[in-house]
């Protein structure tokens, strides 16, 4: 029987989207005849674990679904082993990698790409703690759907059940890598306040995150729909398509990749880093794999935490330092870019060897470039006033080590990639998985 993984990694209190994905995963065993393993990756504090515990453990069973319920001293012990069994030549420093002690948007996914291997799955589908489904005619609307229907199969055989079919014909013989759809609701909150406090400082912080050389046109409508997701439009029917999905197009709490992709590269560890979770949606796209585009978007919101003052700083953290990572990024993707197909072996997988080539060179890029950005958030933020110029003292205070850190985060990540391959085939015995949650 196929097995597949969905996966939701948090930190915080979401008893009420465990439930939700709990539905979810009963949902794509009873349509699909697949064996959903529900992995909850917990690094909650311990009166929230415990909570989560007990959502878990009141669950309805469902047949086809085995519920994984994860705390981080589970996950250690998973992630020791593995280190230890896979020969890398730095175990300590590895785990560090994909366990940090801060909070990792592509560690956190990276282990459950892992306990994938472990488990023996053919893809992973991540959803996300701050985030519900729509529902249309009372019913839940659930992207999981798509994603067992489409990814893995070729795109040939794809383009048959999809609304439409934008691929070049000459990708159809490759098989669905990935599966994705985005958000709709709020966009995030502290952007939105900058918007809307500013609308001149925004189009200069947000351009931050535009590759040099985009063609004003382009650029502004980057801007224009950075952090908006799809839109607020409810779901009234279905709507996929068949392309090489564009990255700008999906939310990494509406994903689902084929473990061809997640068990040759990982995605970047950086910690307090939005974005850093995005990497394998542009491998994906520049190496024309095929995917499949749908609308059954998730319905975002923000909890309490994220409205707080500490919510506020934490935040800003992790979007200077997106902003300080782009230039690295930039120089990824526009690698990645030119070598297109060469990013794949002959049988048509991904060489890590090239990636990993690509993220050495983006390492390489003039640390006054990372502190002139730096400059125009100061600016920015001073001019927006308030609770901004307390973000902008808090980001001064760390500037030199904001900026030594995305180098050290790039060079660490080409590391991670050179290990993965071992990491993954030491997951994939299945002696390694925590005993007692199978």
């Amino acid at each position: 029987m196929r097995r597949v993984c969905l996966t939701l990694p948090t930190h915080r209190a979401c008893p009420a989207t465990i439930r939700a994905v709990a539905e979810e995963a009963a949902h794509g065993a009873r349509h699909f005849g697949v064996e959903v393993h529900l992995l909850i990756l917990d690094s909650s504090e311990a009166a929230v674990l415990a909570g989560h515990r007990r959502t878990v453990a009141a669950l309805p069973p469902a047949p086809g679904v085995v519920v994984h319920h994860l705390d981080e001293a589970a996950q250690r012990a998973f992630l020791r082993e593995v280190t230890v069994r896979s020969g890398v030549a730095e175990p300590d420093r590895t785990l560090a990698l994909m366990l940090p002690s801060r909070v990792s948007y592509g560690a956190c996914t990276n282990r459950a790409f892992l306990f994938a291997e472990a488990l023996g799955c053919a893809s992973v589908h991540r959803r996300d703690s701050d985030s519900r489904y729509q529902y249309l005619d009372g019913e839940p609307v659930f992207p999981l759907h798509h994603e067992l229907a489409a990814l893995g199969r070729p795109a040939a055989e794809v383009a048959g059940l999809v609304s439409r079919s934008r691929l070049d014909p000459a990708y159809a013989h490759r098989p669905v890598a990935l599966v994705g759809g985005s958000f709709v609701g709020e966009m995030s909150v502290d952007v939105e306040e900058i918007r809307r406090l500013d609308p001149l400082v925004y189009e200069e912080v947000i351009g931050l995150s535009v590759p040099d050389g985009y063609p004003e046109i382009w650029r502004r409508n980057l801007i224009e729909e950075a952090f908006r997701g799809a839109g607020t439009a409810a779901f009234t029917g279905d709507l996929t398509t068949l392309t090489t999905v564009s990255p700008t197009r999906v939310d990494m709490c509406n994903v689902s990749l084929a473990r061809e992709v997640y068990a040759r590269v990982p995605l970047p560890p950086a910690t307090d880093t939005i974005g850093s979770d995005y990497f394998l949606l542009h491998l994906v796209h520049d190496a024309r794999l095929p995917g499949v585009l749908h609308n059954r978007h998730i319905v975002n919101f923000h909890t309490g935490e994220r409205r707080s003052d500490s919510g506020f700083l934490a935040y800003q953290l992790r979007f200077a330092k997106f902003l300080l990572s782009a230039p690295h990024l930039h120089s990824v993707y526009a690698g990645t870019t030119a070598a297109g197909e060469a990013l794949l072996d002959t049988g048509g997988g991904l060489r890590a060897s090239a990636v990993a080539a690509l993220v050495r060179e983006g390492a390489r890029v003039d640390p006054l470039e990372k502190a002139e950005r730096l400059d125009v958030v100061d600016r920015s933020y001073r001019r927006l006033g308030g609770r901004y110029t307390e973000a902008a003292d808090f980001l001064a205070g760390r500037r030199e080590r904001l900026i030594d850190e995305v180098l050290e985060e790039m060079e660490e990540f080409a590391l991670l990639i050179d290990a993965w391959a071992a990491l993954a085939g030491a997951s994939a015995d299945h002696e390694t998985f925590p005993e007692g949650v199978a």
